[in-house]
């Protein structure tokens, strides 16, 4: 199964996410937000806890995107490995995995609500996300 695949956006960048469950949508999505980014990485590896509370899966997804851009953006490290520990559609507790500095082609300002959706198909699950750039 393929982990994401861009979709065609006007203005901002809009992509769909792939997993056989909850937790690899949710490491998947966060993979994929980093990739369209170019973020590279470089050594040494860290690993960072992250928890994020949500309403529901929607807003569990968004809250755990944008947490992972604060991150990036506050201790200025590039992300590339994600682990969910435990998900629920209350709460999410992971280990992400990324190191110091490195290059981003294309910053990501936020993720939005905008056509979000999160579904289970016959494969799996889909997410549709969209992020400001």
């Amino acid at each position: 199964m393929k982990r994401f695949e861009e979709i065609s956006h006007t203005a901002d960048w809009s992509f769909r996410a792939f997993g056989r469950d909850l937790r690899d949508l949710f490491e998947n999505a966060a993979f994929a937000m980093f990739s369209m980014e170019g973020a590279t990485a470089s050594e040494p590896e860290i690993a960072r806890p992250v928890q994020v509370d949500g309403i529901d899966y929607e807003a569990l997804l968004v809250n755990w995107l944008s947490e992972l851009l604060y991150l990036q953006e506050s201790n200025r490290e590039r992300y590339h490995r994600f682990q969910i520990e435990s998900i629920t559609p209350a709460a999410l507790r992971a280990t992400v995995f990324g190191s110091p500095g490195g290059k981003i082609e294309k910053l990501v300002k936020a993720v939005t609500y905008h056509n979000l959706k999160i579904e289970q198909t016959p494969e799996g699950w889909e997410a549709v996300v969209v992020v400001d750039v």
